[in-house]
């Protein structure tokens, strides 16, 4: 077995999990109730950067704030990282 198909698994998982936390994060905002700390969020977005973008943009949530403008960096990290892997 690979090393990307080991990890392909590992990354649709962090992705989704990115995914929901800015989902709850935002139904959460919307409620006025308990929130996912920026820290946990942008932490998921650097282990599931795909999952968080989509998030972001779906539901424009944490677009205008300046810390969450990494997470298109952190998309091409793991692009590049991806790109790495396959090449190997």
């Amino acid at each position: 077995m690979s090393l990307l198909s080991t990890a392909a698994p590992i990354v649709l998982l962090l992705n989704l999990v990115a995914f929901t936390a800015f989902c709850r994060d935002k139904r959460s905002a919307e409620r006025m109730a308990w929130r996912i700390s920026e820290k946990t969020l942008l932490t998921l977005a650097l282990l599931g950067p795909f999952g968080a973008m989509v998030a972001m943009r779906i539901l424009r949530h944490k677009t205008r704030k300046a810390k969450f403008r990494l997470v298109p960096l952190f998309l091409c990290l793991h692009v590049a990282l991806a790109a790495m892997l396959i090449l190997m």
